[in-house]
């Protein structure tokens, strides 16, 4: 089950929402707790045990860290290599087989595992709860329950944002709720729809028929690495929407995942506005713990490749996005190291060329399969391979899909946004009357897009 499927909109998100504010506020967590269990078990019935073990254990190992002061790092290390190994065994062992096949000639069977949806997610969450119990950031949770409704959560189970025990530590115990909260909370959650809907999924459809057209051209090449760049933006950025749209409805703040990473000025910035969760875990629960840039200059750009290559890893099991990771390591290296004082200098249109060009690069190598893939890829966008630079068809294309793409670039910065809020400061009560009424316009859109429309499953699930 996705959150852009009739079944959730309909069926499961409004039974969910009256049995839970029907409930006195003391078994709000277990009504949380069961829906998302459902939740999951729908789609992974036998990988929702995989995760009920891993919460168990990192339930279990906080306990004896708390009551065995003396030997909690012995807990702390065998909690986090029993979540990693789960994450390890089904995210990475086909990878490290055909790589060994590979190298050595082997004829290993691969497994063929399935990757258990949200894997990565839950144990990032899992391993900052423990690591934060080891440091004395937080107390240990001695409920099995609200630990588990902080780990299962279905708002946030599937593909982030990665939210820390210590962010909703609070929330577990109370929780706020207000009329107006969760009407900000179905705002959230609509525009997340559209976003995913109504622009991500329409740019799905040209990016699958890339890879069907013969005659592929310059303009072509072009076209598809904006279109993915742009589908993966709104792909995960409408689901992080809707994460938080649902954690309002259900009295939780989950942390913003992204802040307009577009109009960054450089690939520093652009890391600080995108996937700003996953960031700022890589952060502090590996970067300053390696010593961060408190060390030799060798052992500081040791820190950053570290850093980059895990997240490459993180994202998939295969040589792309290895690459994908590398590349913005060496980017982010050459930057500090003295780019950053240029970027600074040069006109600020010029910054943001030079970081929009290298998304665009960064998400062909993400989006495809395989080193000759790239190769195809990345040489198509400057002639190389390519017999023409534009026909008939990249022209149709263009054409066809022209207002998809202006109004994705406008959407990806804030022009839109401060409009609004302008229009909202000098027409309050217009504003006030127009935009239920825009939103309940854009949900009746995205229903009938549901209706008419193929199942298009979000991008990060396989991540």
């Amino acid at each position: 089950m996705i959150f852009s499927s009739l079944t959730f909109l309909f069926y499961f998100l409004p039974i969910v929402l009256i049995i839970y504010y029907i409930v006195p506020n003391k078994m709000k967590n277990l009504i949380l707790f069961i829906s998302s269990l459902f939740f999951y078990f729908i789609g992974e019935p036998k990988y929702g045990i995989l995760m009920i073990i891993s919460i168990l254990s990192t339930y279990i190992h906080g306990l004896l860290m708390d009551k065995y002061k003396k030997h909690k790092k012995k807990f702390l290390v065998s909690s986090i290599i029993i979540s990693l190994s789960f994450l390890i065994f089904f995210k990475y062992t086909d990878f490290i087989i055909e790589n060994i096949n590979t190298i050595f000639n082997g004829k290993f069977d691969l497994l063929n595992l399935a990757l258990p949806i949200g894997i990565s997610f839950y144990t990032f969450k899992m391993i900052s709860y423990i690591v934060d119990v080891y440091a004395g950031k937080v107390e240990v949770q001695r409920s099995f329950l609200k630990l588990a409704t902080y780990v299962s959560m279905f708002p946030q189970l599937m593909a982030g944002p990665i939210v820390r025990y210590s962010t909703i530590e609070k929330e577990l115990d109370e929780r706020k709720y207000t009329f107006s909260i969760f009407l900000f909370g179905v705002r959230r959650f609509i525009i997340g729809l559209a976003k995913k809907i109504l622009v991500a999924d329409v740019l799905g459809d040209l990016v699958n028929n890339f890879s069907t057209v013969s005659e592929k051209t310059v303009l072509f090449y072009w076209i598809y690495a904006i279109a993915i760049t742009l589908q993966i933006y709104f792909d995960f950025s409408g689901y992080s929407d809707m994460a938080i749209g649902l954690g309002k409805m259900f009295g939780f703040n989950f942390p913003e995942n992204f802040n307009y990473p577009y109009i960054s000025k450089s690939v520093t910035e652009f890391w600080r506005r995108w996937h700003i969760t996953l960031g700022t875990w890589f952060r502090d629960y590996v970067y300053i713990p390696l010593g961060g840039n408190r060390v030799s200059k060798i052992k500081w750009l040791r820190n950053i490749l570290i850093v980059w290559l895990l997240t490459g890893l993180w994202h998939g099991a295969a040589w792309n996005f290895i690459l994908w990771g590398l590349l913005y390591g060496l980017l982010l290296v050459i930057e500090k190291i003295g780019l950053l004082k240029i970027l600074d200098k040069i006109p600020s249109f010029i910054s943001r060329i030079y970081v929009m060009f290298v998304v665009i690069i960064g998400f062909v190598i993400f989006s495809v399969s395989g080193v000759s893939q790239i190769k195809e890829c990345i040489g198509g966008l400057f002639g190389i391979g390519v017999e023409k630079i534009v026909n008939k068809e990249s022209i149709y294309y263009l054409l066809n899909y022209a207002s998809i793409f202006i109004i994705g670039i406008l959407a990806s910065t804030p022009i839109m946004k401060n409009i609004i809020l302008k229009l909202k400061q000098k027409y309050p009560r217009a504003i006030n009357i127009l935009e239920p009424m825009t939103l309940s316009l854009l949900l009746i859109v995205c229903v009938s897009y549901l209706v008419d429309g193929s199942f298009n499953p979000f991008l990060y699930f396989r991540f």
